[in-house]
């Protein structure tokens, strides 16, 4: 499974594996891959500074990366408090009442609790860089396509290369021209944002598009190793791979005992690959999430429309705690391809990869027998 890009990042496969967890990455980063943790739920720079630390000392010298949730555009941004301010109170109560009415109780008092994820602010991203920068980081990926201008030049000075993810051929366009070194071609099948086109035809088209001006990802829909042979074979260096790694042995975020599968692992565990939606709801761009009865009630003829980012987050971002506190499976609200309906285990990150591994040379076993 060798390619210019496993090459290029000093990896024994060319699987890039996002993860908000860094247990996961680290464990991906061991097991040959790349981990990739997603920085958005670090409000604080120093709760991002202990945890690349932690990625530093747990990896075995190998290559990990970050992930950064940063518009092209700089935005004009108060403080969170300001934004606050520009919630419509009718949008705050109708979360209030969906709250009560599917049963999810207030968060305890008697616990600190964070102030929201601020990780979707522009200047909470841009600190997220500088800490990242100071780490031996292999590679900073844009969740929102291109960084600022400045952003890639900063990451080249430290010769980190840039990615950006890209659901047609004119961003993929985009970002090359911006400096951008990898092209992640995201479908319609992925979890988080997406956009309307489906990986079969995407892939190759901005394969096509890119030429050998940047390296290619595929995303959305790679949840095997047959699946990564088909994506190889449509013209990627490689993959990207976020959902697969949800109900690793290694993920704890979501679960309040820490024991167990997560009320999220549970949920996602029963999914099939039609229990996905795509909406606005999490965070003000469309983003396919794990269809639950929260993802229904702003179905609903009474919901509002979900705001623009990042005010939709701050409106959501008690409720999510609230819902992961409550540990409910049929409330969860959590970003997730359709490739959930392979995910039917809780298992080690080790035996994730070999089973990626086996898979793809079983496929290409296959093939090489068809000739």
């Amino acid at each position: 499974m060798r390619t210019d890009l496993s090459d290029k990042f000093g990896i024994e496969y060319p699987i890039f594996a996002f993860t908000p967890s860094e247990h996961v990455a680290a464990a991906v980063s061991r097991a040959g891959g790349l981990g990739v943790l997603g920085c958005v739920r670090f409000n604080d720079p120093e709760e991002l500074e202990a945890a690349l630390t932690w990625m530093d000392e747990n990896t075995d010298g190998k290559p990990y990366g970050v992930d950064i949730v940063m518009p092209a555009k700089v935005p004009t941004e108060g403080a969170p408090t300001d934004l606050e301010s520009l919630i419509p109170a009718e949008h705050r109560a109708f979360v209030d009442r969906t709250l009560s009415e599917l049963g999810v109780p207030p968060l305890d008092t008697g616990i600190e609790h964070a102030t929201g994820v601020l990780g979707w602010l522009h200047s909470v991203a841009r600190s997220h860089v500088d800490v990242a920068l100071n780490h031996r980081i292999a590679l900073i990926a844009n969740a929102l396509g291109s960084p600022p201008k400045d952003v890639i030049d900063q990451a080249h000075e430290k010769d980190v290369p840039v990615a950006a993810l890209a659901g047609a051929v004119e961003h993929a366009r985009r970002h090359v021209a911006n400096g951008v070194d990898v092209v992640i071609a995201q479908g319609y099948e992925a979890g988080g944002h997406t956009g309307e086109i489906a990986s079969m035809v995407l892939v190759p088209e901005i394969v096509d598009a890119v030429g050998d001006s940047a390296g290619v990802l595929a995303a959305g829909g790679v949840g095997s190793g047959r699946q990564i042979a088909a994506a190889l074979a449509l013209g990627a260096s490689g993959v990207w791979m976020g959902s697969y790694w949800l109900t690793a042995a290694e993920y704890k975020l979501g679960s309040a005992s820490g024991e167990g599968p997560s009320a999220i692992q549970r949920a996602l565990l029963s999914a099939t690959s039609s229990d996905t939606v795509r909406t606005r709801i999490f965070s003000g761009k469309p983003a396919r999430l794990l269809k639950t009865k929260w993802t229904d009630a702003w179905d609903k003829p009474d919901a509002p429309d979900p705001l623009p980012m990042p005010l939709q987050n701050l409106l959501v971002s008690d409720a999510h705690q609230r819902i992961v506190a409550s540990e409910d499976p049929e409330v969860v609200a959590m970003p997730v391809g359709q490739i959930v309906g392979r995910m039917n285990d809780i298992r080690p990150v080790a035996d994730l990869m070999a089973d990626l591994v086996n898979g793809y040379d079983a496929s290409l076993n296959r093939l090489n027998s068809l000739s």
